[in-house]
């Protein structure tokens, strides 16, 4: 795949707590030269990275309810709203997990529906499932929930739990919610063949820290 358009499917990202001023700068700086697809940024880095990205093709991301999942949809939709005013282009929610294992999926897919509808017409909604922890009939379910409550992406992982994208899952993913909703990989993608790999299987957008070994064919030990 040409460097250029796999690049445009990468969301850069740095969501680690102890994330510098000089370390998001950095990030939004690499971004612009390779024209990511987005920066992601834990809330409080949103402003700062929306002034460093002005002017170019490169949005803005942030999580929600991150990384557990488990604030109130209340807390969610706020959360939300305050992203967008402060300058997020799209957000990415971890769901309610422990709701979803409860089977109580009318607050599951309120939850989705809390952010999908502060974001409307502002922000992507992309739902965070965070694949390592469910089983694959809950995976389905999910994503099932997702779709039906308006988000635009389902989305693997957070990252910082027990295990990331594999693609096995992102193959489970596109074959249920079909060819026209957006599906990103995340957690675990550190090189081209990662990549490569997750692509091939249904993925349209990648979040990853390593974004420049993998543009580059490298490889790298990052967690993310």
């Amino acid at each position: 795949m040409d460097k250029n358009k796999l690049a445009r499917m990468i969301d850069h990202t740095i969501l680690k707590a102890d994330a510098t001023k000089e370390a998001v700068t950095a990030l939004c700086k690499e971004a612009v030269e390779y024209s990511f697809a987005s920066v992601c940024v834990n809330p409080t880095n949103i402003e700062l990275a929306a002034k460093l990205v002005k002017g170019s093709e490169v949005k803005v991301c942030t999580v929600i309810g991150f990384p557990l999942g488990a604030s109130t949809k209340e807390a969610k939709a706020f959360e939300t709203k305050d992203a967008i005013e402060k300058g997020a282009h799209e957000v990415d929610m971890v769901i309610n997990i422990g709701k979803l294992k409860d089977k109580d999926y009318d607050y599951v897919k309120a939850d989705i529906e809390a952010v999908v509808n502060a974001a409307k017409g502002k922000a992507l909604t992309k739902v965070i499932l965070e694949t390592c922890l469910l089983t694959d009939e809950e995976k389905v379910i999910a994503c099932k929930l997702s779709k039906e409550a308006g988000a635009d992406f389902v989305k693997t992982s957070t990252g910082f739990s027990t295990g990331g994208a594999t693609p096995e899952d992102v193959k489970l993913m596109r074959q249920t919610v079909g060819p026209d909703m957006g599906v990103k990989a995340s957690g675990a993608v550190r090189s081209l063949s990662d990549a490569m790999a997750v692509i091939e299987s249904g993925a349209t957008r990648i979040g990853a820290s390593a974004s420049i070994a993998i543009c580059e064919g490298k490889e790298s030990n990052s967690n993310y």
